[in-house]
């Protein structure tokens, strides 16, 4: 994860997850990517045993640490934040090479496949008109043709940074299509914008291909991001026929590569990102709904410990 020091408790997924996985009686380790390492055959982290509660600045206690090879954990749980680069890269392919890996959550090969801004693309009927490419023209075309904008996203980036919305006859586009495609050497992305967006985001939170809950995040007055990170408010939402047609839609190929939970993003009817890396939203739901979903997540994951010690199911 990312360093521990710097959690928000009140908003946090991953400190949700690992309160819960306390309180049904599990140890909690924490690393930091950087602290992987491969030595003596098998991968391995320097990892701190931790405490946690729900009180920030107070929020852990160090219990213990050491260098802990990764075939002593029961369950592995990825949750480093994008931009996935090359250290990130790398280090799902550091925590594969063992013989006998933990239960990943979610699993390196589908965290490689699944660039969180790209992966949708497998779907186009689902998406809004969308052009990838590091072709100033072509890009800039794309703009003035969009009825209602654009969406400028970086391909790599996370949290709504970066996200610009671009209208016809915009004098910066020309220079912003500049910069985001380091002049026409990288890619990058545009999504016809869309107007239902003023009334909320929706992220749905699904596990193993079955929807949790979900929550809009709506975008304040002056700004056209819904995401939390940049100031996006939380509202509950309910769950649509639309959105567990869309759920079932995409759950064989998110069970498929190992992708135990996942966040989609959906504006009106169509879906704009699947989140892989460490999707968010989990604690507003939960609050919004009145549901304690850390304790589902990790309850399931529990289960799919269990099953992968016993796949016969028979008694030991």
């Amino acid at each position: 994860m990312d360093p521990l020091e710097r959690v928000l408790v009140h908003h946090d997924t991953t400190f949700a997850l690992m309160l819960a996985t306390q309180a049904r009686g599990n140890r909690v380790l924490c690393l930091e990517q950087h602290q992987l390492l491969h030595a003596h055959g098998r991968p391995a982290a320097h990892a701190r045993e931790v405490e946690v509660q729900p009180v920030q600045g107070a929020h852990f206690r160090v219990v213990g640490g050491r260098t802990v090879a990764l075939e002593e954990l029961d369950v592995l749980w990825l949750r480093k934040d994008p931009p996935v680069d090359t250290a990130f890269l790398h280090a799902t392919q550091l925590v594969e090479a063992s013989t006998c890996p933990p239960l990943f959550v979610n699993a390196p090969a589908g965290l490689r496949g699944a660039s969180e801004h790209l992966w949708a693309l497998r779907f186009p009927d689902l998406c809004p008109p969308t052009l990838v490419s590091a072709d100033v023209a072509e890009l800039r075309d794309f703009v003035e043709s969009a009825p209602a904008g654009v969406v400028l996203k970086p391909v790599e980036g996370h949290g709504g940074e970066g996200v610009v919305l671009l209208h016809r006859g915009d004098r910066n586009t020309a220079s912003l299509l500049e910069l985001y495609t380091r002049r026409g050497t990288e890619w990058t992305m545009l999504q016809h914008y869309l107007p239902e967006a003023r009334a909320g985001d929706k992220r749905i939170l699904v596990l193993d291909g079955e929807p949790l809950g979900a929550v809009l995040r709506v975008p304040r007055a002056d700004d056209h991001r819904g995401n939390m990170a940049a100031g996006g408010a939380p509202v509950r939402a309910e769950l649509t026929a639309e959105d567990r047609a869309l759920c079932r839609r995409l759950a064989p190929h998110l069970r498929a590569e190992g992708l135990h939970l996942v966040g989609l993003d959906v504006i009106g009817r169509c879906l704009t990102e699947v989140n892989v890396t460490s999707p968010t939203g989990l604690l507003e739901i939960s609050r919004l709904d009145g549901t304690p979903l850390a304790e589902r997540v990790v309850a399931h994951v529990e289960q799919l410990l269990e099953r992968r010690r016993n796949p016969t199911g028979r008694s030991t």
